[in-house]
């Protein structure tokens, strides 16, 4: 079997895979977070807690919820850092620096996860497993929920209240990620991945020298980080380790993972708004842009010139063997297009073009198919545009799922659609204008530029992945790609939260002939074409003093 057959095979499994799951888990989520029972270890969670999870709440409510509720994940972690050599399961780590405790807190809190740091020489297995393992759940749940107020917007009227978050916190975390992740875990361990509470071993090496291997709980937190798209890895190498990854099945899987909750909670949306047919439109734009984003990356690396890459049948300078162009390809462009920040594969060592269209898919918002919750209601924000954009070019009020896009709508979408641009582009503009952005950089010109613009899109769309060899662990770096961080991801849930309250209170806009079919074909394109547009105006500039510039040289 050739190559490209087995990528091609490769790809043809995992679609399949998302087709299968996407209606039985999408409708399964669904009843989650429409269900009026509580179980037994809700209960339980919510009297600890002490909340009301039957209080319906409207969206400041809502926002104080998830606001508090990260801050006192943000301090907490802070904190263990700051007192890990103090800790048991060190494993004699010392303390986490003040500068880096709160970049990386800020990180996993905010669903972020980029490291500046290597997990197996500085984090220890309580702050590993007790710290950032558990905030892969809780933020990812966050995410969840307010993708699920969001909706609840566009299906409810004349009323302000968009459910309980709380409620939908646990329900996030105990019904849907801990039972999938705990399988995927099982599953992983069984292909090799590595599941201990080991102290680092001495081993010698082939060349007569000796290393320190590290174990750890290395497959259950491998699980949670791809299923919640969060992306911190055990160990410095994220999945190209094989004690993360150990080879083709397991690298399949991880791309699962990646995707199997953002594709299929349009399904979820689906069902809550009534429609079906909106869920699919929403799903289609979705596997349009992210089909595209592989086949571009691939052919890319494929096509690579040079005499290297042609004897290695590709550019393999920085990929796995075990995967492969296609598999490091495919991995690349999911994890960019998903707020993951996972990789099996240096993103620094892609032709300057594919790196283009992996930070390109990060700027577009990642909503193809996105974060685990923030990729819907980055879709849906997207959706408003594009019906707000149709009702201008017919000359009348635009409508989507019944509900009229009014002035404040609009203010909201657009003040969403804003905050990361603002964040990367200014992120990128100090670094480049101070002496550390220089020193930060391992290469200069145009793909020196594309290190500092792809850390700083990274974290202000909290993908958290990086280019390989960019030296971030600075107080510099650590403090602004930390602030970008929380604010890429808090801001924009103060704006959805806010749309989902105004969404809420309207009365339902009945069909007339004039009404725009959002579950039709033309939709789904015109949403693509919003997102690339969209994108396309506001970053194309940097893309060429980066990517653009370096490719076509």
């Amino acid at each position: 079997m050739n190559q490209t057959t087995a990528d091609v095979l490769q790809m043809s499994a995992l679609i399949t895979a998302l087709a299968l799951v996407h209606r039985p888990f999408g409708d399964y989520m669904a009843a989650v977070y429409t269900s009026p029972r509580h179980l037994r270890a809700e209960r339980w969670i919510y009297r600890c807690v002490g909340v009301d999870p039957d209080a319906e709440l409207r969206w400041p409510a809502y926002l104080r919820g998830v606001l508090a509720f990260s801050a006192v994940s943000l301090l907490f972690l802070y904190g263990l850092q700051r007192v890990q050599d103090r800790l048991p399961l060190s494993l004699g780590f010392a303390a986490i620096s003040p500068d880096q405790a709160f970049n990386t807190a800020a990180s996993f809190v905010s669903n972020t996860n980029w490291q500046s740091y290597a997990g197996e020489s500085a984090m220890g297995h309580l702050v590993q497993t007790g710290g950032l393992a558990v905030q892969n759940f809780l933020s990812a749940a966050v995410g969840m929920a307010v993708a699920v107020a969001l909706v609840r917007g566009f299906a409810r009227s004349r009323t302000g209240e968009l459910g309980n978050f709380w409620a939908d916190l646990v329900r996030g975390t105990v019904r849907i990620l801990l039972p999938v992740a705990a399988v995927a875990a099982v599953v992983l361990v069984a292909t090799g991945a590595v599941q201990n509470f080991a102290s680092p071993q001495e081993i010698q090496t082939v060349s007569g020298g000796s290393t320190h291997v590290s174990g750890g709980a290395v497959a259950s937190q491998e699980a949670i980080k791809d299923l919640g798209t969060n992306g911190g890895g055990f160990f410095n190498a994220n999945s190209s380790h094989p004690f993360e990854n150990p080879g083709g099945v397991s690298n399949l899987l991880e791309i699962f993972l990646l995707l199997v909750i953002p594709f299929s909670l349009p399904r979820t949306f689906g069902r809550l708004v009534g429609s079906a047919r909106q869920g699919y439109a929403i799903v289609a734009a979705m596997g349009v842009i992210w089909f595209a984003g592989v086949v571009a990356v691939t052919v890319t690396e494929y096509a690579h010139p040079g005499t290297a890459a042609q004897l290695a049948g590709g550019a393999m300078e920085g990929k796995e063997q075990r995967f492969g162009e296609g598999g490091s390809s495919l991995f690349a462009v999911s994890t960019t297009m998903t707020s993951t920040g996972s990789v099996n594969s240096f993103h620094d060592s892609f032709s300057g073009l594919s790196g283009g269209v992996l930070l390109l898919g990060m700027m577009l918002g990642e909503i193809a198919p996105g974060g685990v919750g923030s990729g819907l209601y980055g879709m849906l924000v997207l959706a408003v545009i594009a019906v707000f954009v149709a009702g201008l070019m017919v000359g009348r009020t635009p409508e989507y799922l019944g509900k009229k896009i009014g002035t404040r709508e609009i203010k909201l979408a657009a003040c969403y659609l804003l905050i990361t641009p603002a964040l990367a582009l200014g992120g990128t503009a100090l670094a480049m204008a101070l002496p550390d952005g220089e020193r930060a950089m391992t290469n200069t010109g145009a793909h020196g530029f594309s290190e500092v613009l792809y850390a700083y899109t990274s974290g202000s769309n909290n993908n958290g992945s990086a280019f390989a060899g960019f030296g971030a662990d600075t107080p510099f770096f650590n403090t602004t790609i930390g602030l970008c961080m929380l604010l890429g991801r808090f801001l924009p849930m103060v704006f959805v939260l806010a749309l989902a309250g105004s969404l809420a209170r309207q009365s339902p806009v009945p069909e007339t002939a004039g009404t725009l079919r959002t579950g039709k074909p033309l939709f789904t394109g015109l949403l693509v074409g919003a997102a690339l547009i969209i994108s396309g105006l506001t970053f194309f500039p940097a893309l060429a003093l980066g990517p653009l510039a370096e490719g076509l040289a």
